[in-house]
Order: C-alpha cells, then structure tokens, then sequence
C-alpha cells in the first residue's frame, strides 16, 4: 500500500530530472552567449582590417566603418615590394622554418633519451631544462648580444635561427617527454629483437608513435617563433635581414603621419594570413593531439 510520503518522494524524485535538464540548458545557454560574444571580440578585428586593406587611406581617415568604395587590390603589391615586406616575408619564412626543423628534432632527441633511459644527471638535464620555461627572454638580451656578437653571428639570420632554437627548445622537451615516456616499452623491445639499432629504433619506430605530441608542439612553437619580437628587435638590426614583426614596425613609423594605411592594413593581412591558415589546417590534428596527451 502507498502511503503519502512515499507518493511525495516519487514526485520529488520525478522533478529533480526536470529541474538538472533546466539548469543544464541554463549552462549552455549562458556558455553559448559568452562564446558568441568572445568570437565577435576577436571576427569584428579581423574583418575590419580585411576590409581596411582593400580601402585607399582617404576612405579610411574619412569613415572607417565604410565599406570600401572599390577593392584596391594595389595595396597588397604596395606593400609586398615598396615597403619591403616580401622580403620580410622571406626572411620570416627562412628563419622560422630553419628554427621549427631544428627545434623539433633536437627536442624529439633530447626528450626520448630522457623519458627513455636511466643515467646519472637524467633529472638534473630535465629539471635544467624545465628551468629554462621560467627564465624571462628580456634578461637574456645582454647576454645573447655579447655571445652572438663574439661569434659574429649578430644582426645575421643564423643567428636569430640559433637564438630561436635555444629558447623554443626547454618548451619542446618539456611537451614531448610525457608522450616518450607513455609510450609502450614492448614495441622497442620488438625492434630491437628484430636487430635496429637505437637511432633506427628511434626514427623508424618510436618517433612516428609520438605523431601526435610532434603535431602539437610544432604548431605551438611556429605560432610562437612567427609573432616573436623582442629577440629580433635586439639581435637583428640589419634592415634587410628583418623578419616580418621587425618590418611591419618599421613601416609604421617610418613615415611618420604620411603612413599609406592601405598598404599597412594589407601588411598586417599578409602577416596574420599564414597563422591563420596553419592553425585552420591542423586545429583539428592539435584537438585530437592535445586530448591524446591528457588521456596519457
């Protein structure tokens, strides 16, 4: 036989569902707004300056919100070869692409024999290079303009790659070590029974195991070296080895309230455009990456 408590428990029970659905929907609502909002703080910037770069600088003095009366496709040839910025561009390419090369197999190296194998001085290497995440880059700008200066590497491309090099490296140890060392013990054992050596072991088997940790940190790392600033600024003051961040500041300022905003906003297209790409090409690779490493 029911009694009355019983039946008031029952509905009690039946509600609280109702009432955890209503608050969920409560959450995504509030989460999808906030969303909505975060991305027209960063769309409405972009496409402003989209647009800008097809506008001539009367139209962008005059009314900024305008659309363009007719897309000045000229402004992009303007600032490729009056300002400089192809060859900014260039030299971005060759000293970013240098860099991410250099630093992704020097750090795959590093961290696999670290993760891998047990020797005097493991921890003291690893934690050595952790330290390196927590040292401020503008300490190190006297420093590095003396030991590049003495090795006739300053205001010269390589030395910007190897600058680039040392400070990306600590963050590429750091990230790839966990995937090393979550990896399967057995499947080494098993190339090394089959007769490969440690380098044949580690290029042919372990390393393309650890794809998922190399597409993360490289995308990482190129975002970074691509916007970087304060080491170019210092160390590389040879206008014509000036990487984009350098040129797009010089080409501001350089004409002081003569500037051809035009050409600037189509500058900072051509400079913004390669991330752009990069990260919609891979960010489906660096979720699937990024959840691999939380799930090891």
């Amino acid at each position: 036989m029911t009694t009355t408590a019983d039946r008031a428990e029952f509905v009690a029970g039946s509600r609280a569902p109702d009432k955890q659905a209503q608050e969920g929907k409560r959450v995504a609502t509030t989460a999808h707004i906030a969303l909505i909002l975060w991305s027209l703080l960063v769309i409405l910037p972009l496409l402003w300056t989209l647009l800008s770069s097809f506008k001539t600088t009367q139209e962008i003095l005059g009314n900024p919100l305008s659309l363009p009366g007719k897309l000045q496709f000229s402004n992009y040839s303007s600032a490729w070869t009056t300002a400089g910025i192809g060859r900014y561009f260039a030299n971005t390419v060759v000293v970013v692409g240098s860099a991410l090369v250099l630093v992704m197999i020097l750090g795959a190296m590093c961290a696999y024999v670290l993760a891998r194998f047990s020797f005097r001085g493991n921890r003291l290497i690893y934690y050595s290079m952790l330290a390196g995440l927590t040292f401020p880059v503008f300490l190190a700008i006297v420093p590095l303009f003396f030991v590049l200066k003495n090795l006739a590497l300053l205001n010269t491309l390589p030395g910007l790659i190897i600058t680039y090099v040392a400070f990306a490296l600590p963050f590429t140890v750091f990230f790839l070590h966990s995937f090393f060392k979550a990896l399967p013990g057995e499947v080494y054992e098993a190339a090394q029974i089959d007769g490969a050596g440690e380098w044949r072991s580690f290029f042919s088997v372990m390393l393309p195991m650890a794809r998922p940790g190399m597409a993360s940190v490289a995308i990482f790392n190129f975002l970074g070296l691509w916007n970087q600033f304060l080491l170019p600024v210092a160390l590389n003051t040879d206008s014509n080895n000036y990487v984009l961040s350098q040129g797009m500041a010089s080409f501001a300022s350089q004409a002081g309230y003569a500037v051809d905003f035009g050409a600037l906003f189509a500058a900072v297209v051509i400079t913004v455009a390669p991330v752009l790409v990069v990260y919609i090409i891979f960010q489906r690779q660096l979720q699937v990456s990024v959840a691999a490493g939380s799930v090891k």
